[in-house]
């Protein structure tokens, strides 16, 4: 079977699922998400599940890449932070939806294949950086949406309050564990007031501070 009609029979059961913004919908049927998992797991690659992509990371599941991203309210002109890139597929999909998208990764082998891959499709408006997420991106800020693909505390990190533009969105796991984690939605008012909002239950890989020791720079927070 090729790939287009799996494409759209996975868009039919997201659109069942919650997906409801065309948009996005539209988004996630033109991202190639084949082009994103190992090579072993491709006749795998439009089932509504995670997929390993190496470093102990996964490629999101399809329905929360699409209602993390339904969640963000993007617009074209906007400027997104994604903290996790991963394989690169939720940027992908963020990509077609906005002007620009900074991506940061805690593992730089998997950055270093995401970033080719990203070029050989033709992905030419994300930036992806090896770096410490938690750290967000201050050069670049402020950005109009973020978006975490792992799970912090019960508490949203300061950092990305701090960066994130007036009348901006965060979206982000928050929990201790995989049992007790749900999206969040995070607004931040023209004047700079807080207020968060409780989605849906999720499971992701906790969101880590600083760089890991096997490779000493870069990787993904999660799954991307």
């Amino acid at each position: 079977m090729t790939s287009e009609p799996r494409q759209i029979r996975l868009v039919m059961e997201l659109r069942a699922e919650g997906v409801t913004d065309a948009a996005v919908l539209g988004a996630i049927e033109r991202t190639p998400r084949e082009e994103f998992v190992p090579p072993q797991f491709r006749d795998r690659a439009y089932e509504n599940t995670a997929l390993p992509i190496g470093e102990g990371q996964t490629i999101s599941q399809p329905l929360i890449v699409g209602l993390m991203t339904q969640a963000l309210q993007l617009g074209p002109r906007m400027k997104v932070l994604e903290i996790g890139t991963g394989c690169g597929y939720q940027a992908a999909v963020l990509s077609k939806l906005c002007r620009r998208v900074y991506s940061i990764e805690r593992h730089k082998s998997l950055l270093g294949e995401t970033n080719k891959r990203l070029a050989r499709l033709g992905y030419h408006n994300i930036t992806a950086i090896a770096g410490d997420g938690m750290k967000g991106w201050p050069e670049q800020a402020p950005f109009d949406r973020i978006i975490v693909t792992a799970a912090a505390s019960r508490e949203v990190p300061q950092t990305f309050i701090d960066q994130l533009a007036p009348g901006g969105i965060l979206v982000l796991p928050l929990g201790t564990s995989t049992s007790d984690q749900h999206v969040w939605r995070v607004r931040k008012d023209e004047e700079g007031s807080v207020t968060r909002e409780k989605l849906w239950a999720v499971r992701f890989v906790p969101l880590i501070g600083g760089m890991p020791e096997s490779n000493g720079r870069g990787q993904a927070n999660g799954a991307g």
